[in-house]
């Protein structure tokens, strides 16, 4: 059989063919649920695959909100320092991929379809190429991959859906797992494999279909009369038949608009919207929002949601601690896993999500202002918003009268150790000095300028001229 068999070999890498697998299962068009993969001829029964195949717009709002919003965080290649700061490295194989990772795509642009992928499907994947000294220069998207683990525990990889990628590179042998950007996200099926969150509602995007498919069919077709018309007359089939074309001529088509003239009793009677109908909106409402919560996507982020944030930056933060938080250090973790990185916090790859924070001006500006001199030097704040290095910016500040606790303790035991100085008072009225007010307000000035700078205060003060 020869190496490939006995790398990929064993009853467990493949299941017979034609035996029974349960659903749902994934096809080039989309999932088909387990009820109909029952059958092979599942189209000629009217199955589909539009109810895990189609996504409706809830579903399409969620996964590129998501796919958009990390394609604007641009990415740093990060190093911890000894004194415990961080340093941004410019020279390694993984900051000159993530400005370019191939010549055909920027950044934006493989972010971009690889999350969409990601959420779609479930899982994406990157073939990396490497040059002479083993260093990553390329990553390559690939639409489909499928993975093969050998009886030695080595994993492998059938990469495809890359026209570019395929015509320059043979891909046709299994790829190792070291040349593979695999993203995935959890499923309960194979450690190697990912599902979307599509799955998980499934029945509620059956029932937005069938309830819009209702919808359309209705108007369509107009299944449903808008008036009837009733008599206490007993009607022959002709009679019926005649009635309602001299209806249909007045009301349809260019004489749409008429008034027809009842005889035999007639009257008409509008048709109105059941209230079993009026709770339509009520389910698609519903659906949304299960399929909002599966994705963990505030409603606010999509415009639609109940009480708004008090601020942008307040949105954006109660997003990056759910869906989005994940997504970022999901997509990190695998990038830094394909360029073996150290992880954290001794060199990992970071997506810069102050870049969400553009369209907030105003509160970016007061979050610098708040911060430099204090956390940020003023230079580092200005770098931030693209602003150049001005002199005497590059040190922190700090208010004076802040001290450190330890020290203001060994001020106070100092201060309560040192003997007090006194004035000796005189002994009567003749042994005091002869000191005019100007004279006695200068001593009392002394006296107090000394007690306050722990001085001592002068014994004697000389007579001034008068």
């Amino acid at each position: 059989m020869g190496i490939w068999s006995r790398i990929f070999g064993g009853s467990k890498a493949k299941a017979a063919e034609g035996e029974y697998r349960p659903g749902p299962y994934a096809l080039d068009g989309g999932w088909l649920s387990a009820s109909a993969g029952k059958f092979l001829n599942w189209w000629q029964m009217g199955s589909g695959l539009s109810q895990y195949g189609q996504s409706g717009a809830m579903v399409e709002a969620c996964v590129s909100a998501y796919s958009q919003t990390v394609a604007m965080c641009p990415g740093g290649h990060w190093k911890m320092l000894p004194d415990g700061g961080r340093e941004l490295i410019s020279t390694s194989a993984l900051s000159r991929v993530l400005k370019r990772p191939n010549d055909y795509e920027s950044m934006s642009d493989f972010l971009l379809n690889l999350t969409d992928r990601l959420y779609r499907a479930g899982e994406g994947f990157a073939y990396a190429v490497r040059n002479d000294r083993n260093e990553i220069i390329e990553l390559h998207r690939m639409r489909n991959g499928y993975p093969y683990v050998g009886t030695d525990g080595s994993i492998f990889y059938s990469l495809s859906g890359n026209e570019i990628a395929e015509s320059r590179f043979d891909l046709s042998a299994p790829v190792p797992a070291r040349d593979v950007l695999h993203v995935r996200l959890t499923s309960r099926r194979h450690p190697l494999k990912g599902e979307s969150p599509i799955l998980a509602v499934a029945l509620d995007q059956a029932l937005s279909g069938a309830a819009m498919n209702q919808q359309v069919a209705f108007y369509l077709n107009q299944a449903r009369p808008s008036f009837m018309l009733e008599t206490d007359q007993t009607l022959t089939k002709e009679q019926t038949d005649q009635l309602r074309a001299r209806w249909d001529e007045q009301t349809q088509g260019e004489n749409a608009g008429g008034t027809p003239i009842l005889a035999w009793g007639l009257k008409a009677k509008p048709v109105n919207t059941s209230p079993k109908d009026n709770t339509l909106a009520d389910m698609l409402k519903m659906s949304d929002q299960n399929i909002a919560l599966a994705f963990r996507m505030p409603l606010q982020i999509l415009g639609i949601g109940g009480t708004p944030f008090a601020s942008t930056e307040a949105l954006m933060s109660a997003w990056k601690s759910t869906g989005l938080g994940f997504a970022l250090n999901h997509i990190e973790e695998a990038f830094g896993l394909l360029f073996r990185l150290k992880g954290m916090p001794d060199e990992y790859l970071e997506f810069d999500t102050n870049a969400l924070l553009r369209s907030s001006f105003k509160e970016m500006m007061d979050a610098l202002a708040a911060g430099a001199g204090k956390v940020l030097t003023t230079n580092e704040a200005r770098a931030m918003v693209g602003q150049g290095k001005k002199t005497g910016g590059d040190e922190l500040y700090v208010q004076m009268q802040d001290i450190p606790l330890s020290m203001a303790g060994k001020l106070r035991a100092e201060e309560a150790a040192k003997p007090s100085a006194e004035i000796p008072a005189p002994a009567n009225d003749d042994e005091a000095p002869d000191m005019s007010d100007e004279e006695k307000g200068a001593a009392a000035k002394a006296f107090l300028y000394a007690e306050f700078a722990e001085m001592e205060p002068p014994l004697m003060i000389e007579h001034m001229e008068r």
